[in-house]
């Protein structure tokens, strides 16, 4: 209930109450919230109050609206910790999710001059394109494009993609993976994305870049990806 008397603002213990509802379950994952009238006539509060209270939660990643149809609990995002390098199979099969991928586009193309920087090869050298969404549990995650090496990872086939890259190189080609760099910056959704990923025009994206290398400090691959700001968000243990 709402104290009235609390020196905590009225909207911050509506916030907090809905929060609880949403860990404690009593609240799922796509459930539709009272109207803004239902809440300010049950606390006899006015309905800016309750607006400021559902305004911070949407911007908090809680809740999320839909026009014409009123507001809902949003999905729990996945956390992935920066720290290790796994591939999106490994991160799902850790969180008990079952991940698949939507191949999208498979083929070999010669490299252009950003591709052939990256992977540090001559350019027009033949290159893997594979381009896939990744999901959980059949939800859409990502959307992403790998570049690899036709000529240092040789035999991909459709089948082996379907699977795990990482695992396929380690385990098959016998290549020992050893760190990648990554950059993550925040963008707006293309219309691509917004279909491929089944999300709202101008809905936002976390957009990642990033580079694996070999141990020997071969380029194994170049990633672009984008990943819905919606469902995912990493995290970093920093040590002084």
């Amino acid at each position: 209930m709402i104290d009235k008397n609390s020196p905590l603002p009225i909207y911050f213990q509506i916030e907090e109450q809905i929060k609880r509802q949403i860990e404690n379950g009593e609240f799922q994952a796509h459930d539709a919230l009272p109207s803004e009238r239902e809440y300010a006539e049950k606390f006899e509060i006015s309905r800016m109050t309750v607006r400021q209270a559902i305004n911070n939660l949407v911007n908090d990643g809680y809740l999320y609206r839909q026009k014409g149809r009123g507001t809902f609990v949003a999905a729990k995002k996945l956390e992935q910790q920066l720290n290790g390098l796994t591939s999106f199979t490994e991160d799902m099969k850790a969180r008990g999710l079952n991940p698949s991928s939507k191949l999208l586009s498979f083929e070999i193309i010669p490299a252009d001059k950003k591709i052939a920087s990256e992977l540090h090869i001559s350019l027009y050298a033949p290159v893997y394109e594979i381009k896939r969404i990744r999901l959980a549990d059949d939800v859409p995650m990502a959307l992403e494009t790998v570049y690899m090496s036709a000529n240092l990872i040789k035999g991909l086939t459709e089948e082996i993609i379907n699977l795990s890259l990482y695992q396929y190189v380690e385990n098959y080609v016998k290549l020992k993976i050893d760190y990648a760099s990554q950059t993550l910056e925040s963008s707006i959704a293309s219309e691509l994305e917004v279909t491929h990923l089944a999300i709202p025009k101008h809905s936002p994206i976390l957009f990642i870049q990033r580079k694996t290398f070999l141990i020997d400090g071969t380029p194994l691959e170049y990633v672009k990806s984008a990943y819905r700001a919606d469902r995912y968000k990493f995290t970093i243990n920093i040590s002084r």
